[in-house]
């Protein structure tokens, strides 16, 4: 499990997966996410703009990314 470090309260879903690297563009991210192909806490998020806090665990491709401050 990859950790991802922000600085703020949260981070939105499609920044997210780019700053993991899972995803070269916003655009690419928007796709996934509307695929279905993320999950967010073990449950499919179709929203980009979701809200992610710190201890939050999303997955895509395999990988599993942990948000931590």
């Amino acid at each position: 499990m990859k950790e991802i470090k922000i600085k703020d309260e949260f981070i939105k879903l499609g920044q997210a997966l780019k700053l993991a690297g899972a995803v070269d563009s916003g655009l690419d991210a928007k796709f996934v996410i509307q695929d279905g192909a993320v999950t967010v806490n073990d449950e499919v998020e179709l929203r980009r703009g979701r809200k992610l806090y710190k201890d939050d665990i999303f997955s895509y491709d395999g990988n599993q990314y942990i948000i931590k401050s």
